[in-house]
């Protein structure tokens, strides 16, 4: 995983995502839009033509139920001058039937329906006619079906819809607005047929919503907008994590601190408790000596200064004791059920800006293992160690700069492993790393190791140090398994 993946990858995945989520849900919301009113217009204009075909029967109706009036081409004209789409007004002959045998059967059909029917005119697309018996006499209407809509109500531009609308009969189709299409993009499609008995039409309306119709500036502001929420969302974070991760160092440290009074007040302790035992000794052996050989006077004062000497080195004693009670840790009364692999990723993390800055390679192996422990204890020996770890790596090129973190059970033991690609240490220096007030670094105090060891021995555990080949350190620490 490269640098870019580890602390940017999570950030612009979540931004893509987030992206890809506005844009769909604008475009949906853009495509319903267009939906609601492509539909809108759609009833509309359906009930438009409708009412013209209705007008079409009303006036087939007036026409059949009187004869023809004297000036019958006057009437005519004023009737087509009412209502453009009535081309022409054609009446049965008075002294005999329709010229055509398919008008004669049409009015036969008429009768007997008591219905108009619908007549092509053939070489003469987007016209019909429509023919009615009545008791009177049979008129026909020849009707142009373009000049039926009626443009100065219709919802839809004449030329710059992107609407095609188009009338259906079997197999014919007069189209009354091409309307636009557009390659790609989205089909909205509405089939209705037309409110009227007679005449036997369907109302087709289709409509193509191209990519260039959606609402690309509102996705770019929420492209922009979702990145500067992410933005403060990972400042705001980084700042928290920055905060948390300071206030476990500093009670890391504190406790590191804590711990290195307490190991020193044992390494004391220890190296006075052999001399004061020395002054008790010899101050008895000299009271001793004194109430066998010498001067009664001399004796009584001698008897009495080696009484407060040995009262002064019992009281010594004492305080050390006391203060190495007072510095001691707690031990098996703090210890909890906690996952290993946790608490190593927890202390990864509060070293990232560290291993960061010292561009270190972390490869990381750990299943979940529970062992009990104390938390702070053990999480502080981790800390120690992978600062070793960083610190050693610091004098190799930032290229070979590795550090693997393994986790593995064996038998009753759970085991964790850190190798490193640093420098190393000789065998002599391996041999002393645990002894107390050894070091390699200039101004350490040689505590450290010591320290974790005996963290580690109180836990019941054991901490190993070898060489990894080619190059580098494997510190081992192993910890009972419940």
């Amino acid at each position: 995983m490269t640098w870019f993946e580890r602390n940017h990858g999570k950030w612009l995945a979540a931004w893509l995502l987030g992206t890809a989520l506005a844009a769909v849900a604008l475009a949906q919301w853009r495509l319903g839009e267009l939906r609601d009113a492509f539909e809108l217009d759609a009833r509309i204009a359906h009930r438009l033509l409708s009412q013209r075909l209705a007008q079409h029967d009303a006036v087939l109706v007036t026409l059949t139920l009187y004869p023809a009036p004297a000036d019958a081409p006057g009437a005519d004209a004023t009737l087509r001058q009412l209502y453009p789409q009535l081309l022409q007004v054609l009446r049965q002959p008075a002294d005999g039937p329709w010229p055509a045998a398919e008008w004669a059967a049409a009015e036969a059909r008429s009768r007997q329906t008591a219905l108009a029917q619908v007549l092509p005119v053939p070489g003469s697309p987007g016209r019909y006619g429509l023919l009615r018996a009545g008791p009177q006499t049979a008129v026909a209407l020849l009707i142009d079906l373009q000049a039926t809509v009626p443009w100065a109500e219709w919802p839809l531009p004449r030329d710059s819809s992107p609407v095609a609308v188009t009338v259906l009969r079997d197999d014919q189709a007069w189209v009354v607005q091409p309307g636009r299409t557009s390659p790609g993009g989205w089909r909205f499609e509405v089939r209705k047929p037309l409110a009227s008995e007679s005449q036997a039409f369907g109302l087709s309306l289709q409509r193509q919503v191209s990519w260039a119709e959606l609402p690309w500036l509102a996705i770019l502001a929420a492209c922009v907008g979702w990145a500067g929420l992410l933005a403060l969302w990972r400042q705001w974070r980084t700042q928290r994590e920055q905060k948390a991760r300071a206030e476990e160092l500093l009670r890391l440290g504190q406790v590191s601190r804590l711990n290195a009074l307490g190991e020193l007040a044992a390494g004391l302790a220890h190296e006075l408790n052999q001399p004061l035992t020395a002054i008790v000794a010899n101050t008895q052996a000299a009271s001793r000596l004194l109430d066998e050989e010498g001067d009664a006077a001399d004796a009584s004062a001698a008897r009495q200064a080696m009484a407060q000497a040995v009262s002064q080195a019992h009281r010594a004693a004492e305080v050390v004791a006391r203060l190495r009670r007072t510095v001691a840790r707690p031990e098996a009364s703090d210890r909890v059920s906690l996952d290993l692999a946790q608490a190593v990723q927890r202390t990864v993390h509060l070293l990232a800006p560290e291993l960061a800055q010292a561009e270190v390679q972390v490869q990381q192996d750990l299943p979940a293992l529970q062992v009990q422990a104390e938390p702070v204890a053990l999480e502080q020996v981790i800390h120690n160690l992978l600062m070793n770890a960083v610190q050693a790596l610091a004098q190799v090129p930032a290229p070979e700069r590795r550090l693997e973190i393994k986790l593995h059970a064996d038998g009753p033991w759970a085991v964790l492993r850190l190798i490193d690609s640093g420098p190393g240490f000789s065998e002599d220096t391996r041999r002393r790393l645990f002894e107390p007030f050894f070091t390699t670094k200039p101004e350490g105090m040689g505590l450290g190791l010591s320290l974790r060891e005996t963290l580690l021995t109180r836990l019941d555990g054991r901490i190993e140090a070898s060489h990894h080949t080619p190059r580098g350190a494997v510190f081992t620490i192993y910890l009972p398994l419940p």
